[in-house]
């Protein structure tokens, strides 16, 4: 069922393709007018254009604080907009002997400090026009799973599980949710041009349904979570990996 998203505005980070564009494209469908940005430009605008729906694309780097508050102010409704994705990150695949200071603070910068740019923004925002808002991070089930050659990658998705449950303990009282979604290994445009494809049939044995994750079988969580039946819902992390992790 879709969710009624109608006159709400959505930002969805790092969508040029994959589970963001997969993302950006369910919450149009549900009625949002959605804005996407993402540092490949052009990518930006071409998967605004192929989702239609009113859906626009802005070049941001999500590591830059400017860039970050020109794009949340871009999907501002009324004063602030109503449902922040971050979806934004590198996943690199490297070995730990291979981890240096450089790669560690990239992936820091993007996949942590962006959460948190994008979330100071937007959490201001909703407030001064009490907004009762919704924050939606992408996190990965890397975290629980302790996966290798992905060090720093899973100490930024660690900060991101515990940076939802401390906001959404601090932001509740203005009806403001933050939850989070963690994603199994998902067939995305990324991960089949990288060495994650191979992965496939060994996480294929640790799930409890059979198949491969689809960027759709996010995109149906985050609606829901982005919906008004997802109200009395915070603090949580949703993992989505077909039973991959189960507890």
């Amino acid at each position: 069922m879709a969710a009624n998203l109608d006159g709400r505005t959505a930002v969805v980070t790092g969508a040029a393709q994959g589970i963001g564009k997969a993302i950006a494209k369910r919450l149009a469908e549900d009625g949002a007018t959605v804005t996407i940005g993402d540092i490949n430009a052009e990518g930006a605008a071409a998967a605004a254009a192929d989702i239609g729906h009113g859906a626009k694309g802005m070049a941001c780097d999500v590591s830059d604080p400017a860039q970050v508050d020109a794009l949340i102010e871009s999907a501002a409704r009324e004063g602030a907009p109503d449902i922040i994705v971050n979806n934004a990150a590198v996943v690199p695949f490297i070995a730990w002997d291979d981890v240096d200071l450089e790669h560690w603070q990239k992936l820091m910068d993007v996949n942590l400090t962006g959460v948190f740019l994008t979330s100071r923004k937007a959490t201001d925002m909703m407030r001064a026009v009490d907004r009762k808002g919704r924050i939606i991070n992408i996190a990965s089930n890397t975290f629980f799973a302790g996966t290798p050659n992905m060090a720093a990658y899973v100490a930024t998705k660690g900060g991101v599980i515990g940076f939802t449950r401390a906001l959404a303990t601090e932001i509740g009282q203005y009806g403001i949710t933050v939850n989070a979604v963690s994603p199994g290994l998902i067939e995305s445009d990324g991960v089949k041009a990288s060495p994650h494809n191979e992965a496939f049939e060994f996480v294929g044995m640790l799930q409890a349904l059979p198949g491969k994750g689809q960027p759709e079988h996010i995109a149906n969580v985050v609606s829901f979570l982005a919906s008004d039946d997802a109200g009395w819902m915070t603090g949580q992390t949703v993992n989505v990996d077909a039973g991959m992790i189960r507890w």
